[in-house]
């Protein structure tokens, strides 16, 4: 019996609403069973028709046991994969590839992990969230940047990284990313953040406005190009082809944008529950802007173009603002605000042209009119600038040419109608067309040709409706094709595989869809004959529909003809069977639209319409969205019909996009839309699975399972099979001790193969391998547990051999000290008769006493009643009362005095004590709020050194006339005071500021104000221009800072320099370029420590061989372009590296003499700077959340060394503990016990310092990497965010640190020496010597 194949194994039975439910096996299956006995999961009990594959009957015997009849050509049932792979990032590394495995980890990772993506060999599947995930953050931008995308959790990011790194790698070889799937399942989102990733990434070099336009463009295609749907509230109505082109240095020089099959339908209809373009409802709802008065617009409710759908506003979007997006990203690319109002007044009269009433008139309605003084059409002609008169008769009425002869047709009101919206479709599509055009213009370089470029592809993906028509039959050719490329390459990939490691293999067998695309494109296909129907004169759809039942029925298996319509026929595609209505396919093909409201429009007083229009509707472009229309009418039908139709341009753009995709290395992104009701995190397995079929996903599973889907190197191989193997095995010898174990271990020759680097599975073996692998070690276990259990009962032998012993002797004490006791008992007992007769003689002197007392108590009594009685009738007497009381009233006032003055003390030392905490309160928040206002500050003059920065490269690109404005000093002597950067480096700290004060006091006494302020704006200009000069050199940022601190210090202390002219504002800026220098020597010390913080503070093993020994049992996971990356030169990074850098920068800022509250606040900085970026990465890295990288992180090794040195040099109490208290407890979350609620209880306590996210998902990434651990279980993840739910930690809801985050710097106060210019040694290389004369 195969290993996986015993009792206990898990096996997928189908399901009809769970699509698949996991079983187990209750008996041994062998080949040939006809039946076997499961055990379900949930316990459901069902029937199914016997002539299903699967035919499941219950058990009379059990509740929860089925037994399963098997059919003969079936066999056992898809087999489940090992606990320990459940939730894998990648598919490929499953044991067993097929469809109920990659449903059912999709479906864990998405609702038990709350993870989107995952891999699929080389592809991306991203499931659709519903909500905002705080995931796309600069801070995660910055933890995937430059990183592995094997060793990264799956992201958008990382997908994105791969490709721009393959690229900067390859020099030459240009890559796309093809993101698809169906409407609603993410796909716009996915693309916008792909092309944000690459302005960060590709726009770090030079800060150039690139990027920036890049990113713009987005919300402007959103607007135009974007609606809502029933499955989608942002679908993308167009596909769309990004070329980001990149320069020598991998920065991004330009962009341009292809876009193909534009629904122009949208514009004149809406289905229930949809609405129109985003851009018209963005309009009405900024209708009372002043600059929109003129437009005339009013609520999108009344307008026939916007009010189908019944349901204009989208929950949770302003339409209002998102036109202030849309108008900020025209500013941006560089469309003027009059040009904006041209565009809006176009769009305006779009939605005024649908609102035109055409009556019908005449016998039959065989004629139509629009009445003169109808108010839309007099808007719509003033907005777009032509007649009305000659467009209500032109809209009305149509010329043909007879007989040579020309005449004017009136036309019937539906025609009217129709040619109406066929106009409105017209403006649209050739407005759209300008756009793109315009978008184009302002992306393409400037400076030089791209040297390489990275594509976007963001494509509709396949659709199936009720009602099937033309835009679903071209989106689904489109889909073939990628399919078809998609599963070439797929191809390509293994068989280059295969052929790198030398294996003997056979071709493997795939789904080519080659039959379908033929029958689409092919010759006499269903393109050629839609285009031959609609040249000929009286084409119609019914004639078309007879032309392909005549041609390609039982001709070709993928078509069809429905049983009960003759008006339809059905493609059988990759995904699915689709049936699509003839009905109406000619008109959208031919896309024609009269030529006499062209004219007008031509002649139109507005140069955007002229220009518009002015455009040829046939040309050599490819694109649809260039080509609105396929044709004009005119009066000639002939020269009509001769026009390019929609399908044969869509034909040739797509051609083109395929010869683009197949000379780039492609990456593909596929994203599923999880559920139909758009909720957050819900899973609908019967939805999924279809899109999985659909998209390729499984295509890629079939492939991979194949041939050798598992793939691991002979070190892998070894490290985690050697328990296997018979024998001592040396390291040297690892291929070959793996070529002699394996056929031990596996029987079939065909299930195993032997490369020149790696050993090759097919799939399941792997599984049996594990199998193996836990008897081996079970079986060692049971002895290892024998020897250990004899070795107890022994020693519990001897320990009961030495315990009775030790009662003999115990007992022979007993028996001699019981004599004893008795004995001692008996003088006890007179002791106690004596004590006892004494007590009762005592006992009777004390109740004689007590009855003698009680007597006197008596008599005692009766004295007193009588003096009471004579008290009583003293009292009585007034003289006597008042005699008694005269002394009484003056003690009362006295005291109610004292005790008046009393309260008055006490109220006034209330109101001092709450008036000194209302202070106390008052100095906090105005301390808070001083320091957010110097964070604030601070940042504004980070921004505009950035904006500096950016303008000198404009300057440098020549995109800027250049302007050089140097302040040079006026005098003499302040032209000798201009101190170059290479003569201040060797001064000494305090000699700069000195001389600029005695040369300010100078010009204070001559009483030049002028001169004096000239000398500190020209000193902090010589300062700036140092830095911009030296803006990457360390010693030049340490100098300047130096000079600044003091020069700053200097003028804040009036005692040493009591002036008369007035310097606060010079002063005030001398302190900005201080902070300038502070925050550029940060970031010079940033960038050097940068490359290397996550291989020293994560990767870097201190202990040898602490994780060196433990082997991830996943498989290879294969990229595009997934060659090893080259090693980087030099030492490899370690802690000590980062303590290396850390020295010199803290000995290079002692020798300057600053004070320690600077220093403790630059490695605060810096200290947050290596918490954030090692902690972003292991929260990102599943392969470094395990026990012994924790131990390595935190447990006397690589954080315990950085703390170590930053104690030893008083720093760890300025704010560097708490920067990096974040890691250290991450590092001990992956060291604690994870199982009972107690542990949960404790992690919450421990890591307070952690966030709830980060805190879910380190438990959620935790990876065992030896047998001695365990998973994290479910059940004990919702009880630790159950606790955590309860803790107000007032951590801000973010899974990563942001690494980019700036600590305001405050510089404390250091009062200067009085000092003359006699005192001073001043170089004669500075020619200042004048100074001595004051």
């Amino acid at each position: 019996v195969h290993a996986a194949e015993k009792r206990g194994a898990n096996v997928w039975v189908p399901d009809p609403e769970e699509v698949w439910v996991c079983a187990q096996l209750q008996q041994d299956y062998r080949p040939g069973d006809q039946q076997l006995l499961l055990l379900l999961s949930d316990g459901r009990v069902r029937y199914t028709d016997t002539s299903t594959i699967y035919n499941i009957i219950t058990n009379k015997n059990a509740n929860k046991s089925w037994l399963l009849d098997l059919a003969p050509p079936v066999g056992l049932p898809p087999l489940g994969n090992p606990d320990i792979l459940e939730g894998e990032n990648d598919l490929t590394a499953l044991s067993f590839l097929h469809e109920p495995a990659v449903l059912h980890n999709l479906r864990v990772r998405f609702l038990h992990y709350n993870s989107i993506y995952t891999y699929c060999g080389i592809i991306l599947v991203a499931l659709n969230p519903y909500e905002e995930l705080p995931i796309y953050g600069e801070e995660v931008i910055d933890a995937y940047s430059g990183q592995d995308m094997a060793e990264m959790d799956p992201h958008i990011f990382s997908l994105a990284e791969d490709a721009y790194r393959t690229m900067i790698r390859s020099g030459e070889k240009n890559q796309s990313i093809i993101i698809s799937g169906e409407s609603g399942s993410g796909k716009t989102v996915s693309a916008k953040f792909t092309m944000r990733y690459f302005a960060v990434v590709g726009g770090a070099a030079q800060q150039t406005s690139v990027e920036e336009k890049v990113l713009a463009s987005n919300p402007i295609m959103e607007a135009i190009g974007n609606a809502k749907t029933i499955r989608n509230d942002n679908s993308s109505r167009f596909g769309k082809y990004i070329e980001i082109g990149f320069g020598s240095k991998g920065d991004i020089i330009g962009a341009n944008m292809r876009t193909y099959l534009l629904e122009k339908s949208r514009v004149v209809f809406q289905a229930p529950e949809e609405r129109n373009y985003h851009i018209f409802y963005q309009l009405c709802a900024s209708r009372d802007l002043p600059e929109m008065r003129g437009l005339k617009l009013n609520s999108a409710e009344d307008f026939q173009y916007t009010n189908q759908g019944m349901d204009i506003n989208i929950p949770g979007v302003d339409d209002a603002m998102e036109l202030e997006h849309t108008r900020n990203a025209l500013t941006i690319l560089g469309v003027q605000p009059d040009q904006q109002m041209e565009l809006f007044r176009i769009l305006a009269a779009v939605l005024h042209l649908g609102n035109v009433n055409i009556q019908a008139s005449g016998r039959g309605g065989d004629r139509s009119y629009i009445n003169g003084d109808d108010r839309s059409l007099v808007v719509f002609s003033i907005l777009m600038g032509v007649e009305g008169s000659q467009m209500a008769h032109w809209l009305c009425h149509q010329r043909l040419v007879v007989g040579g002869e020309m005449l004017v047709k009136p036309m019937s009101g539906q025609q009217a109608n129709e040619a109406r919206d066929a106009l409105a479709k017209h403006i649209y599509g050739q407005l759209f067309a300008w756009i793109v055009q315009r978008l184009n213009s302002a992306l393409r370089a400037q400076r030089e040709q791209p040297k390489t470029f990275i594509g976007v592809l963001d494509i509709y993906g396949f659709e199936t409706f009720d009602r099937n028509s033309f835009e679903q039959f071209c989106i689904n050719y489109a889909n073939e094709k990628l399919q078809q490329q998609f599963n070439r390459h797929v191809f390509q990939l293994e068989q280059e595989e295969y052929v790198r490691e030398e294996l003997p293999w056979n071709r493997i067998e795939f789904s080519d869809n080659q039959p379908c695309i033929t029958l689409i494109e092919g010759s006499l296909g269903l393109l050629d004959l839609l285009d031959e129907e609609c040249r000929v004169p009286k084409g119609s759809d019914e004639n078309w529909a007879r032309k392909l039942y005549e041609q390609h029925l039982n001709q070709s298996p993928n078509f069809r003809k429905p049983r009960m319509s003759n008006s339809a026929f059905i493609v059988l595609h990759f995904a699915d069977t689709v049936q699509y209505e003839c009905d109406g396919f000619l008109d959208k093909n031919r896309d024609t639209i009269f030529e006499e409201p062209i004219n007008i429009m031509r002649a139109s007083q507005s140069e955007l319409v002229a220009e518009l229009f002015q455009q040829k509707p046939v040309g050599g472009s490819l694109s649809v969205s260039s080509v609105p229309n396929g044709g004009v009418r005119s009066g000639k039908r002939a020269h009509r019909e001769h026009k390019l139709t929609v399908g044969f341009q869509f034909r040739q753009s797509l051609q083109l996009l395929m010869d683009t995709l197949n000379s780039t290395t492609p990456h593909y992104v596929r994203c599923i839309k999880p559920n139909d009701l758009k909720q957050s995190f819900l899973f609908d397995p019967k939805r999924a699975v279809q899109q999985l079929r659909a998209c390729g996903v499984l295509e890629t599973i079939r492939i991979s399972a194949a041939g050798y889907p598992s793939r691991w190197t002979y070190e892998e191989f070894f490290g985690r099979y050697r328990v296997l193997f018979h024998g001592s095995s040396a390291q040297d010898e690892l291929q070959v001790s793996c070529q002699k174990a394996i056929p031990n271990l596996i029987p079939d020759p065909e299930q195993y193969c032997f490369g020149k680097t790696k050993v090759f599975f097919r799939a399941g073996q792997v599984a049996v391998l594990e199998k193996l692998r836990a008897e081996r070690l079970w079986l060692a276990g049971v002895l290892i547990q024998s020897w250990v259990r004899g070795w107890i009962q022994r020693r519990r032998y001897l320990q009961l051999r030495r315990s009775a012993l030790t009662l003999q002797r115990y007992a022979r004490g007993a028996r001699c000290l019981r004599v004893c006791m008795c004995l001692l008992e008996e003088r006890a007992a007179v002791r106690l008769q004596a004590w006892v007769r004494c007590w009762l003689t005592r006992c009777w002197f004390r109740r004689i006493r007590a009855a003698v007392v009680l007597l006197q108590c008596c008599v005692r009594r009766r004295a007193a009643r009588r003096e009471l009685r004579r008290l009583r009738a003293e009292a009585r007497s007034v003289e006597k009362y008042r005699e008694l009381n005269k002394g009484m009233e003056v003690k009362l006032m006295q005291l109610q005095l004292r005790a008046d003055q009393q309260v008055r003390k006490r109220r006034v030392c209330v109101y001092v004590y709450s008036r000194r905490q209302t202070e106390v309160h008052a100095a906090a928040a105005v301390q808070a709020e001083l320091e957010e206002e110097r964070r604030r500050y601070q940042g504004l003059l980070r921004e505009f050194t950035r904006l500096e920065q950016r303008y000198d490269n404009l300057r440098d690109m020549s995109m800027l006339p250049t302007a050089e404005v140097l302040l040079l000093p006026e005098t003499e002597s302040e032209r000798d005071m201009y101190v170059r950067a290479e003569a201040a480096l060797s001064l000494n700290p305090g000699l700069a500021a000195q001389l600029l004060f005695l040369c300010v006091r100078q010009a204070d006494f001559s009483r030049d104000h002028t001169r004096a302020r000239g000398l500190c704006v020209t000193a902090a200009a010589a300062f700036k221009t140092a830095l911009k000069v030296k803006k990457n050199k360390y010693s030049t940022a340490l100098t300047k800072l130096t000079r600044q601190h003091r020069v700053v210090s200097c003028g804040t202390d009036n005692s040493v320099l009591p002036l008369q002219v007035e310097l606060r504002e010079q002063v005030r800026v001398l302190g900005d370029v201080c902070i300038q220098a502070y925050q550029q020597l940060l970031a010079i010390s940033e960038s050097r420590l940068q490359p290397i913080i996550v291989p020293a503070m994560l990767e870097s093993e201190t202990i040898p061989g602490l994780s060196g020994a433990v082997v991830k049992m996943v498989g290879s996971r294969k990229r595009a372009g997934s060659d090893p990356r080259p090693a980087a030169s030099g030492e490899v990074a370690s802690m000590a590296a980062v303590l290396r850098e850390l020295g010199a920068l803290h000995t290079a800022l002692e020798r300057q003499d600053l004070p320690a509250a600077l220093l403790e606040q630059a490695f605060r900085q810096l200290a947050h700077l290596l918490a954030a970026s090692a902690l972003n990465s292991l929260l990102l890295r599943k392969d470094m959340c395990c026990w012994n990288r924790g131990l390595q992180i935190r447990s006397e090794y690589n954080v315990s060394l950085l703390e170590e040195w930053l104690r030893s040099r008083d720093l760890w109490t300025g704010g560097a503990a708490s920067a990096l208290e974040p890691l250290i407890q991450a590092a001990q979350l992956l060291q604690m016990s994870k199982k009972t609620e107690v542990d949960g209880q404790a992690i919450v306590q421990t890591c307070n310092a952690l966030s709830s996210q980060q805190i879910v998902k380190i438990l959620t990434q935790y990876t065992p990497q030896s047998d001695l651990e365990e998973r994290v279980t479910l059940n004990f993840i919702r009880i630790v965010q159950g606790l955590l739910k309860g803790r107000s930690d007032g951590h801000p809801p973010q899974l990563l640190l942001d690494v980019r985050r700036v600590f305001p710097v405050t510089f404390p106060y250091l009062p200067p020496p009085p000092v003359s210019a006699e005192q001073l040694e001043i170089p004669e290389s500075l020619k200042i010597s004048f100074l001595r004369k004051v």
